[in-house]
């Protein structure tokens, strides 16, 4: 391998770009999808201004894909793969303008390695995608608006037309961001920031271009607006509740605090979370000297920080990829750092460096194929430790989750339910209902009996399904299933029926339960709470 250098940077990143966009079509096309890109993709055959957990661009690109290459898996991923390949050519210029070339091929090293990264924001169907390529798209125009990285500034005076045209294009990028996902609040924040706490940028403050990029994005981010408008801005109250305490008072739980910070290292990789941490130290220490550390500290910190403080008192569950775009921007930095290493004159950093960064290639390439390989066959059921595939401390294999449970639409064939009118399905979880949504490929109306019905709610119509049968899924092993408490009341009779096996290679790896269930009518008993109950009473699915 050639010796990296400023001159061969640029081509070094272009081949691990097509090289990784190829494998990554590959896993797209192969693998399962996962619970939450089942749930998602009853919204892209279903195509609306907005959506209830999510603002509607990664739904808008799924629909375009999955008609142009079929309703499969590779329909639905490919514009998330797409886009992470664009994702790591902006990172790569960015870390150029800011550090230096070299530095910004070890920067999408990086970000490559990063188990988050590499498969979960590059391959699946989730906003993350869209959401990373635009906040880099608008991060490359406002550093060239802003003079990051540049030895002269840009004068408004002078360069008016120019630099007018940078803050709209910056406007724009801004607004396409928002559309993708709701943390472009933090890009606003930390340029504002960088601004503020930057005496040579300040002037902007008092500039209209900053201020028109505002309003473009405002105005491009009217779908969202408009379908809240019509929902009660259910989207805003909803992610809000999120970060509050719900129904329980204030109380400061450590233990979620601690489980955010090891789960945000264990999905980055310890290896890569520590590394990256220390560069947000580092560059927030040398800020005051070189103003692409200032930017890279304020454009990373907020996400990280806040996200991580909520869940001193907010339960955010296992989210620890809502801090991805921080440690995104730290990448660059570390691309940084990485190269100053590998550049020394001291041997034993240099030698360090290299072992860290070999190690960090052989752990990724191996763990995605051995983890790819397992999810298709399940091999290490068969040949390996079963107590590795119970780390989870679940009852079941956790890969399981990201095999289609294309068993569903064989039994639904073979009882004549598929091509039956009067029949829909439904669950009484909101991710299995997704998971049974995508196995029979959106043929079947679905309901969710239960409190948090999340975007399905606002899909299906129950009223339209009134005196039809219903074919409910629950699942056997994970949790105790609530078909009687949640549905029963919604129908004449619930008879449980043979179960569904879920087979991944010819071995029989869960078992889903099937409740036949007739004459779907109104609850007697209210159930104020439960969305398909307030629908069938003529109200919106979430309120009082």
């Amino acid at each position: 391998m050639k010796k990296l250098t400023e001159a061969n940077a640029r081509s070094f990143t272009l081949i691990l770009i097509i090289v990784t966009f190829f494998i990554r079509l590959l896993i797209a096309a192969y693998t399962g999808l996962g619970n939450g890109e089942s749930y998602y993709f009853r919204g892209a055959v279903h195509l609306d201004w907005s959506y209830f957990d999510q603002p509607p661009l990664f739904f808008w690109l799924g629909g375009a894909s999955i008609r142009l290459f079929g309703l499969n898996n590779f329909g639905l991923r490919f514009p998330t793969v797409l886009l992470f390949a664009g994702t790591s050519w902006y990172l790569y210029l960015i870390t150029k303008k800011l550090f230096s070339g070299a530095a910004g091929f070890w920067a999408v090293v990086v970000m490559n390695l990063s188990a988050l990264f590499t498969v979960g924001v590059a391959c699946w169907y989730q906003p993350d995608g869209p959401l990373m390529f635009f906040w880099l798209l608008s991060t490359w125009y406002i550093i060239k608006v802003l003079g990051v990285g540049n030895d002269k500034l840009l004068d408004p005076t002078t360069d008016r037309r120019k630099v007018y045209m940078l803050w709209i294009t910056v406007g724009i990028c801004m607004g396409l961001a928002t559309l993708s996902k709701y943390h472009v609040l933090f890009l606003f924040a930390g340029v504002f920031m960088f601004i503020a706490t930057n005496k040579k940028q300040r002037h902007w403050l008092t500039h209209p271009g900053p201020y028109l990029a505002i309003v473009i994005t405002i105005i491009m981010a009217f779908p969202v607006l408009w379908w809240n408008y019509q929902h009660n801005w259910i989207s805003f109250v909803w992610q809000g509740s999120r970060a509050g305490t719900r129904d329980e008072g204030f109380q400061i739980h450590y233990i979620w605090f601690l489980r955010s910070i090891g789960g945000q290292a264990a999905w980055l990789l310890p290896w890569i979370w520590f590394p990256a941490i220390r560069q947000m130290f580092t560059s927030y220490k040398l800020r005051t000297q070189m103003a692409a550390y200032s930017f890279s500290f304020w454009m990373a910190v907020l996400p990280i920080v806040f996200f991580t403080v909520l869940t001193l008192w907010a339960d955010l569950q296992y989210h620890f990829h809502w801090q991805a775009p921080g440690y995104m921007m730290l990448f660059m930095p570390l691309g940084f750092a990485i190269d100053k290493a590998l550049n020394s004159a001291d041997e034993r950093r240099k030698r360090l460096t290299r072992r860290w960064l070999n190690f960090s290639i052989y752990f990724t390439i191996i763990t995605i194929t051995v983890l790819g390989l397992h999810l298709v066959t399940g091999f290490w059921q068969s040949y390996g430790p079963k107590w590795v595939v119970s780390l989870g401390g679940g009852k079941i294999d956790p890969t399981i989750q990201g095999v289609d449970y294309d068993d569903i639409m064989s039994r639904f064939e073979k009882e004549g339910w598929l091509n039956n009118d009067k029949v829909f399905a439904g669950s009484t979880r909101w991710w299995l209902a997704g998971k049974v949504d995508w196995a029979l490929k959106g043929k079947k109306d679905i309901l969710v009996f239960n409190r948090d019905a999340r975007n399905l709610a606002f899909l299906v119509d129950p009223r339209t399904l009134v005196g039809k049968d219903a074919v409910l899924i629950g699942e056997a092993s994970a949790y105790n299933e609530t078909v009687n408490e949640d549905a029963k009341p919604f129908f004449d009779s619930v008879k449980r029926m043979a179960d569904i096996p879920i087979i991944r290679a010819g071995r029989v790896e869960e078992h889903l339960q099937v409740f036949y269930c007739t004459n779907f009518h109104e609850a007697k008993v209210p159930f104020m709470d439960y969305p398909v109950y307030r629908q069938l009473k003529g109200l919106a699915p979430f309120g009082e």
